[in-house]
């Protein structure tokens, strides 16, 4: 097994837990990460030693949900419900990390918008920084902050109604 294999399969579990992140159910996200795995295989000579596999990889895993989503012809987003608003400015750090169950979280998880998803996955669930999500990601550090920010209070919200 090469050192680009052996990455990649150590990398599997974050991999899959970014794809939950990613998707609205496991299966998706299962799909989802085997896909990523067939391209990175195949496109294995573009990967540039030196590099992060990690940030290749979830590029990678980021794209190919882009393009699902589009052949799925999805045509709106979904929105945060509108309680969600009225925790707007109050620190959902606190209540979140008192005894969330798991498994709570994973469905609060489903009901997020993707982009929000994406970045909670990123930052609190895999421990990215803001810089390193806005490179990742492509986007500026205050979209990154501020679908964070949205992200947190929806996920306090929906944790709480469950």
């Amino acid at each position: 097994m090469s050192a680009f294999e052996k990455g990649v399969e150590a990398l599997l579990p974050r991999l899959r837990r970014f794809a939950h992140g990613l998707a609205a159910n496991r299966a998706d996200a299962d799909d989802l990460t085997q896909i990523t795995i067939e391209r990175a295989l195949r496109a294995r000579l573009q990967w540039q030693e030196g590099t992060r596999l990690d940030a290749w990889l979830y590029r990678i895993m980021r794209n190919c949900w882009i393009d699902t989503v589009r052949a799925r012809g999805r045509a709106s987003r979904v929105m945060a419900p509108e309680e969600a608003g009225e925790h707007v400015g109050h620190d959902p750090t606190a209540p979140m990390d008192a005894k969330i169950d798991l498994e709570r979280l994973m469905q609060a998880m489903e009901k997020l918008p993707p982009e929000q998803r994406e970045v909670i996955a990123l930052v609190l669930i895999e421990g990215f920084g803001y810089r390193e999500t806005a490179e990742l990601l492509d986007l500026p550090i205050g979209t990154i902050s501020s679908r964070l920010v949205r992200g947190r209070t929806a996920l306090l919200a929906l944790v709480k109604e469950g």
